[in-house]
């Protein structure tokens, strides 16, 4: 056998028996790193932040629009934000270059029945899905600069029939149910304008 296979074979076992043995070359140690926001909201100096829609219930648009305003800020620093009522109106303001526009969809509460498979129990629950919709709207084209949705689901309610034929009724307070839901989909919402931490 030639003296360059014995050294290549010798070499490749020394390296083999290394990595077996956690003796092999260490990888550095990862760190951790902090990402930026990916949309700057300082850049659009004056925003307008308009009243969210809700077909159903003004009260949930307004929390909706406050709690996503206080998000939006959060890893932003000094934003300048003005409420209006309504998109016309914030689309003629004078200095406000950019304005956030939403709105929040609640389905009714739908029945959600599950059997189990021996058929001698089963729930009904009351389920009601979610959606925010938001852009980002520039005051002098009209144009859409960014936008972003999200989807959510929760119960308000449940009835279950367990086995012998005993019921167990169980209930959420709606309010905290549906102030669930509406945090659930601002922190989807505002991803964008959170900083996150990745490791290298």
């Amino acid at each position: 056998m030639k003296r360059t296979t014995i050294v290549a074979i010798s070499a490749l076992v020394a390296l083999l028996f290394l990595a077996a043995t956690g003796c092999g070359p260490r990888r550095p140690p990862t760190q951790t790193y902090r990402v930026p926001p990916r949309i700057d909201l300082t850049q659009h100096e004056t925003i307008g932040i308009v009243n969210f829609e809700a077909a159903s219930n003004k009260d949930l648009a307004t929390m909706a629009t406050r709690r996503f305003t206080e998000s939006a800020r959060r890893d932003q620093g000094l934003v300048r934000m003005v409420g209006f009522g309504s998109k016309n109106e914030a689309m003629r303001s004078d200095g406000v270059r950019t304005i956030l526009v939403g709105k929040l969809t609640l389905s009714d509460a739908k029945p959600n029945v599950r059997i189990d498979s021996s058929l001698r129990s089963g729930s009904v629950a009351s389920l009601v899905n979610a959606t925010l919709e938001v852009e980002m709207i520039e005051t002098a084209t009209g144009a859409s600069i960014w936008s972003a949705s999200a989807r959510a689901q929760d119960s308000l309610g449940q009835v279950s029939l367990l086995g012998g034929g005993d019921v167990a009724f169980g209930a959420n307070d709606s309010e905290q149910v549906y102030a669930g839901l509406i945090d659930n989909l601002v922190e989807q919402a505002t991803r964008d304008f959170h900083e996150s931490w990745e490791r290298r």
